[in-house]
């Protein structure tokens, strides 16, 4: 390319006054090109209407001026249970499902870096050789074989060929604007998939421990009516009790001892299901889970904000405003079929007929300029391609506004139960207090002969039935609790926080 080379020495320096303003005029018009206009409506992000507070609240000691929400997204950590927060980093190392997620989020940021490159020019390369034998039955000049009967040619060929389209209406700069807020959507539902499949961990783990508390209670209370079975057999071979009263201890002790199969298959399920969550084989887990533990409780408060809270705490809000976003500038993008494309094209490189002249200053070829196409008459299909467009914006509109109040909806719901759950298990405490103390003084009455053994029975039987209630109640209100977490969105973190952690 040595001619290049020799071109570029040849080029003036200082141009004369007449070519500098010519120039600059050139310079302007070509600036009023590239930077043109944007066709299609500028977005501008929904305000919905949202209360000044929630309506119920986190306990029935809870006021209105409810905690703030923390920057901290870790939000199971205030179980305090260092299992659960084990089983969650491997859920956020290995979880199946947000390996799906994260692949659409490759795919999302794949796609804006397509539209951002057609902004950019194209160049293709290319060489080629050409040996072409002359035909003698048709006239010379016709191709491919028209050089005259028996005359062989060869061509050498070899070069560049570039164009670019200049966004004068702003249809790239749509394309680009459409694909980042299809990326930020993307990373939404990442974590809108993150906090599901957190929340599903956090539940199935809790109701491991509960029924690995019903088990522990129906374990208990049959070691109590097998004492009583033990007392009354004792009472009916002295003659102090009945065949009767023996049936009946015996038919109790049974009842007890055929709820613990289910319970024990109960507690093998919750194995296979947080496995499958996590992407582990369930016998990886049963030595972290085997062993019995209390069903995890709060140790601080939940930092549920205020409702304008949610826009930003909630992912699924965040990836519909997204979608907004990237439905409106598609008007854009398609508006912009409405007008002149501008576009630059060249070609420059070799050509010969003779090996010995290809690489030589004489063989060289040069050829660019500009070209505008204009659509005339498409029966209208640009326009509905326009109004289809908005269309779709406005659906993707009402879905944000739909969101918004299913999160409202989620919330207060999750408020009112894990505050009633509280209430619940005040009081089934103190119910299983109470029933203890009747179970010790119909048993002492029953030794003493001052009481019949129905009234064992029937303490016992409440007892039992007050306990397992305990321990569902113990795991309602935690289940409320994650409940309560996933309709808040979690902890708290900022959009920008949850894209960056995914490398952008």
């Amino acid at each position: 390319m040595a001619w290049l080379l020799e071109l570029a020495a040849a080029w003036p320096t200082e141009p004369p006054p007449c070519r500098r303003r010519r120039g600059a005029a050139i310079v302007a018009a070509c600036a009023g090109l590239l930077t043109g206009c944007t066709v299609g409506p500028d977005y501008v992000s929904p305000k919905p209407a949202m209360p000044a507070s929630f309506t119920e609240h986190a306990g029935p000691a809870a006021s209105a001026a409810q905690v703030a929400p923390t920057s901290n997204d870790a939000w199971w950590q205030g179980f305090g249970d260092a299992t659960l927060n084990s089983l969650m980093a491997d859920a956020l190392r290995s979880a199946p499902d947000l390996a799906v997620a994260e692949a659409r989020i490759r795919e999302a940021r794949a796609m804006r870096g397509i539209a951002e490159a057609d902004q950019y020019p194209s160049v293709d390369v290319g060489a080629l050789y050409d040996r072409t034998h002359g035909s003698a039955n048709v006239p010379v000049g016709v191709p491919p074989g028209g050089l005259g009967p028996g005359i062989d040619g060869n061509l050498w060929e070899t070069g560049f060929d570039a164009s670019w389209e200049i966004d004068v209406f702003g249809g790239e700069r749509r394309s680009i604007e459409a694909a980042d807020a299809s990326y930020q959507a993307a990373v939404a539902d990442r974590r809108d998939v993150e906090l599901t499949l957190l929340a599903e961990v956090a539940r199935n783990y809790i109701e491991l421990r509960g029924v690995q508390r019903q088990l522990a209670v129906a374990r208990s209370n049959l070691s109590i009516q097998q004492d009583s079975l033990s007392l009354t057999r004792s009472q009916f071979n002295a003659g102090l009790a009945s065949r009767l009263d023996v049936l009946r201890a015996q038919a109790q002790v049974s009842d007890t001892e055929a709820a613990i199969p289910t319970f024990e298959a109960n507690e093998r399920a919750s194995f296979y299901r947080i496995g499958a969550l996590i992407g582990q084989p369930p016998e990886q887990l049963l030595a972290r889970l085997d062993t019995p533990q209390a069903i995890p409780s709060a140790i601080a408060d939940v930092p549920v904000g205020l409702p304008s809270d949610l826009l930003r705490r909630r992912p699924d809000i965040r990836a519909a405003e997204r979608r907004i976003a990237a439905a409106n500038a598609r008007i854009g993008i398609a508006q912009a079929d409405l007008y002149p494309h501008f576009a630059l094209t060249g070609a420059a490189g070799l050509e010969s007929l003779n090996a010995s002249t290809f690489l030589t200053a004489p063989s060289r070829y040069l050829s660019i300029g500009p070209s505008i196409t204009w659509l005339i008459f498409d029966a209208g299909k640009v326009r509905f391609e326009m109004h289809a467009e908005e269309a779709r914006t406005d659906q993707a509109a009402a879905a944000y506004q739909r969101t918004v109040l299913g999160a409202l909806r989620d919330v207060e719901t999750a408020l009112v139960s894990y505050a009633q759950s509280q209430v619940r298990h005040e009081r089934l405490a103190a119910e299983v207090t109470a029933d203890r103390e009747a179970v010790a003084i119909a048993t002492r009455l029953y030794r003493q002969g001052l009481n019949d053994f129905l009234s064992v029975l029937d303490a016992e039987r409440s007892l039992y039935a007050a306990d397992d209630k305990l321990a569902q109640s113990e795991r309602d209100t935690a289940l409320d609790r994650v409940a309560l977490y996933k309709a808040l969105g979690g902890g708290w973190q900022a959009e920008g926080d949850a894209a960056n952690k995914q490398g952008t």
